[in-house]
């Protein structure tokens, strides 16, 4: 716009200065309108407007002004403004841009992520002198640092930390990390989210096969714990039955299995004739019994 404000300037003066040779109104009309034209383009050249949630850097000669924020500014006709987004902007590892990470047993998964992130207006210069542009500082800066932290943090984790267990616990250091690393530089990282963690074809085979060995062996513990119960059951069984036996054992004495035999021949004599049989051990006299009695 400089430029041309400087061509119609340029042109209004020779307009005027033929137009006066030649006496023609005509010509010197068209060197006041070039004029006016010139003096209009030169003022717009001077000033720039940021639009809402952006910032400016300006550069002059190769020199790094103070950030304009968002508003209208007068500046150098010779100033140049690279203009940031103050919104926030995702960076999505995924697709194409998946992070492939290592466990610490050597596991290969495929992380999906999602940065997002902004950019701090009163940090736009140090971004400027670091990247150049936008689009710049997440190639250069945001993309790297966070391809870089995913894996290392993975690398410290075991393939099932990684793909089941831990994976909260993962996205946590995952975030506090990458804004860590980022915040110095004037990009505020607001979330972080591991959308999804993939486990390679080799990986997947190593998990189903350890799922399988480990439903054998809990079956295993199983019919093991159901045989110790059913064996300890027997035995108590067993042992209490002894234990009994002992009791009676201890208490059958010559006595009192003759009262006894003698009880229980009274019973059966209310049925039957008299009759006489021995009681006790055979060497007792026998009991005589008169069922006609009663």
């Amino acid at each position: 716009m400089f430029v041309i404000a400087i061509l119609l300037v340029i042109a209004a003066v020779v307009l005027y200065f033929v137009g006066r040779s030649q006496d023609s109104t005509g010509l010197k009309m068209g060197s006041v309108g070039a004029l006016v034209a010139g003096v209009f383009s030169l003022i717009v050249s001077m000033v720039y407007v940021v639009s809402a949630y952006e910032v400016g850097v300006p550069v002059a000669f190769g020199k790094v002004g103070t950030p304009m924020t968002s508003g209208m500014h007068v500046k150098s006709p010779f100033t140049d403004v690279t203009t940031f987004s103050t919104r926030p902007v995702d960076l999505n590892l995924s697709d194409k841009d998946v992070v492939e990470v290592r466990s610490s047993q050597g596991g290969v998964m495929y992380a999906e992520v999602t940065v997002k992130w902004a950019v701090v207006p009163t940090k736009a210069v140090e971004l400027y002198k670091l990247a150049g542009s936008a689009d710049a500082i997440q190639q250069r800066l945001v993309y790297p640092d966070s391809r870089e932290i995913v894996r290392n943090v993975f690398a410290r984790y075991t393939s099932e930390q990684g793909y089941t267990s831990d994976r909260e616990k993962i996205n946590a250091e995952i975030g506090a990390l990458i804004k860590e690393r980022l915040a110095p530089r004037g990009i505020d990282v607001t979330t972080v989210n591991l959308r999804n963690v993939k486990p390679s074809d080799a990986l997947q085979d190593q998990i189903d096969r350890k799922i399988q060995q480990q439903q054998a062996t809990e079956r295993a513990l199983e019919a093991a714990r159901t045989a110790k119960a059913e064996s300890d059951r027997r035995r108590i069984e067993a042992e209490g039955i002894a234990r009994a036996n002992k009791i009676l054992n201890d208490s059958l004495t010559d006595k009192v299995l003759t009262n006894q035999c003698i009880d229980a021949y009274k019973a059966a004599a209310e049925k039957n004739p008299v009759y006489a049989v021995p009681c006790g051990n055979g060497n007792s006299a026998p009991v005589i019994v008169d069922g006609s009695k009663r």
